[in-house]
């Protein structure tokens, strides 16, 4: 592949510092140290950074979860090919500024997270601990909530180094879903009320669903007008990628946008029997080339239409998320070469 200056970032071997007690190192000897060079706007990365099975791929020896959840973001950022990660945790409940701006300094500039919004403003019920909606969730779509809790500490906490706030709306009960027309009108009120603009630079909010009726031209109608991107969500919810590209293709015309993918789970398969069957992770087991291709072609499409691209892959996907994107990175490489 061409190198041509500015545009592609160096792939040299990742720096290495002194050592202290407890660090987490990069893996001296990986694959990945391998993937070719791509255009500094196409970002690949995991969904999570945390996992013991990545020995020898992102780390160097052996490591706890909780350690590497502490101290393995700086390793796992020092890899050219991973240049963005899903910041899951936010889901779960909303952080701080001061705890953004704690990520956003272990990793280099050019680094850009995608980061999950809380399920406070993203759920329409509150969950037990098995996941069971018990009841409504009065902070649904709230907008204000979003801003306070969201919007404005990830954004002040990161700054330049935060990519699409994504949105996941969880399953939705059948009660909401019924009147879709309601419930899309309902969301564009939503992101029409987020602030567009805050420290200078403009959010870029997506969307990402789990209800595939959802999935409609008056959807894609309402994400143009509020000037949201479609997040490209491959789960057993959803519709598989094909779909969902053409999804895009009718929320951008001739013209692509910006390019927002989370490749969460195997055609075909569960969320927990892919993680059963895929553990410690270390691995492909069950290659999809057929998605792996898509993608591939996507991302080039919108590279070449002069958009930014976030590709960021679960393990649930094929078996070990950073062998993955290795795969995915060079099937980019070939196109847009």
């Amino acid at each position: 592949m061409s190198r041509q200056p500015g545009l592609f970032e160096a792939d040299a071997p990742p720096k290495r510092r002194t050592a202290r007690a407890g660090d987490v190192q990069t893996a001296s000897v990986s694959p990945l140290l391998d993937a070719p060079g791509l255009p500094a706007d196409i970002r690949l990365g995991t969904s999570s950074w945390f996992f013991p099975g990545w020995r020898g791929l992102v780390y160097e020896g052996v490591h706890p979860q909780v350690t590497l959840s502490r101290k393995g973001l700086e390793a796992y950022a020092r890899i050219p090919l991973l240049r963005t990660v899903s910041l899951d945790r936010t889901f779960y409940a909303p952080i701080s500024a001061v705890e953004y701006a704690r990520y956003a300094s272990q990793v280099p500039d050019g680094f850009s997270f995608v980061v999950k919004a809380p399920a406070i403003v993203c759920d329409a019920v509150i969950r037990d601990e098995e996941g069971r909606g018990k009841v409504p969730n009065p902070h649904f779509l709230d907008a204000a909530v979003a801003v306070r809790e969201f919007v404005v500490p990830c954004l002040e906490g990161l700054k330049d180094k935060a990519g699409p706030l994504v949105f996941q709306v969880s399953p939705l009960p059948r009660s909401l879903v019924e009147d879709a027309s309601l419930l899309i009108e309902r969301l564009g009120a939503f992101f029409a009320t987020l602030p567009q603009e805050l420290g200078g630079r403009r959010p870029l909010y997506a969307l990402e669903l789990r209800n595939a009726e959802l999935l409609t031209p008056r959807l894609m109608r309402m994400l143009a007008e509020t000037r949201v991107r479609y997040c490209v969500g491959l789960h057993d919810r959803m519709p598989e990628v094909e779909r969902q590209e053409a999804a895009l293709k009718a929320l951008d015309g001739e013209a692509p946008g910006d390019l927002v993918v989370r490749w969460n789970l195997h055609r075909g398969f569960l969320y927990q029997a892919a993680k059963q069957r895929y553990e410690p992770f270390d691995k492909l087991v069950d290659e999809d080339g057929e998605t792996r291709r898509i993608l591939a072609r996507m991302a080039a499409a919108a590279f070449k239409g002069g958009r930014k691209v976030w590709i960021t892959a679960n393990n649930k996907a094929e078996g070990s998320a950073p062998l993955s994107l290795l795969k995915l990175a060079r099937e980019i490489a070939e196109i847009v070469a």
